[in-house]
């Protein structure tokens, strides 16, 4: 099983959210998929990291979360940590998938219990963590708590105390409630911003390890030039690279026929790596809007 210190070493830095691409026809392409992890890891990430929300999840079946988990399991292989995530089920089929992510050799397990209507309390929180911890690592991610950040930090206080297996946190958040999770459990469990660069320039006064970069695959020059300025402590520089690329980046896409994930998986199309397409009844680019896409990038010199 991965030591706590093997994780934070591959939480640190710049980290990859697999976007699960489809073909045209809807099935998954899996070639594209392993072409992505390629450039992810080529670009800098050691991590590899399924989502709920950016692994496409919404659109999976059950047994396809699982091979989509297998290939990028198998794929990865020893070249970056894998992280699987589940599907916001009840916990006794999570510890069920548990059980199937760490068989075919998944190093963390992402757990987002299922929230409707506030449905869960402190206690069931912790008591659903805990199970999955006894079979493999598992990971917390913030968005669960976005209705009752004082039930989170509740929750973070006693898994830290309690729960030996809690490895690392993925924060969607910000704010206050995040500089305080994280000057929490920073400490002990490896920390990183789910919302880019400048998440984690709020978030690496208190500890924050690493964050989700939009820049592995498209510009792994940028992703080295900003982790470079940040390790020398250069923080006015590393403003100055969030706000030359990734708030442009973000702004253009997330204004885009299908939001911000339509962009990224139209940028995929661009670089060669897979296709702009997703499943019904989520929008793909249409081949008008590609090019409004290819040229926003050509007028920034990515391509």
């Amino acid at each position: 099983m991965i030591s706590h210190a093997e994780v934070r070493e591959r939480l640190t830095g710049p980290v990859a959210s697999l976007n699960t691409p489809f073909n045209q026809d809807g099935s998954i392409d899996y070639d594209g998929l392993r072409s992505l992890i390629d450039a992810d890891i080529a670009g800098g990430s050691n991590a590899m990291l399924l989502t709920y929300g950016d692994s496409l999840f919404t659109l999976l079946t059950d047994d396809e979360i699982a091979e989509v988990t297998r290939v990028v399991v198998e794929h990865a292989s020893d070249r970056a940590l894998k992280v699987a995530a589940d599907g916001t089920w009840w916990t006794g089929k999570t510890v069920e998938f548990a059980k199937y992510a760490r068989d075919i050799g998944a190093d963390v397990l992402m757990v987002k219990p299922p929230v409707w209507a506030g449905g869960c309390t402190v206690d069931t929180f912790v008591e659903h963590y805990a199970a999955v911890a006894a079979v493999m690592p598992v990971m917390l991610v913030t968005n669960v708590f976005a209705g009752n950040t004082n039930v989170g930090l509740q929750v973070f206080e006693r898994l830290r105390d309690r729960v030996d297996n809690i490895v690392a946190v993925k924060d969607d958040l910000r704010g206050d409630f995040a500089r305080k999770m994280t000057a929490l459990v920073g400490d002990k469990w490896a920390v990183f911003s789910g919302g880019g660069k400048a998440s984690h320039i709020e978030l690496a006064p208190y500890g924050a390890l690493g964050y989700m970069s939009n820049f592995v695959a498209l510009r792994p020059s940028v992703t080295a030039k900003y982790w470079s300025a940040t390790q020398r402590g250069d923080w006015h520089a590393a403003v100055q690279i969030a706000s030359e690329y990734d708030w442009p980046y973000m702004d253009y896409i997330s204004g885009l026929p299908g939001g911000f994930d339509s962009g990224i998986h139209g940028a995929l199309e661009l670089l060669g790596i897979a296709g702009r397409w997703r499943r019904p009844p989520y929008h793909s680019l249409t081949d008008e809007e590609m090019e409004h896409l290819r040229a926003f990038f050509v007028s920034r010199g990515w391509l």
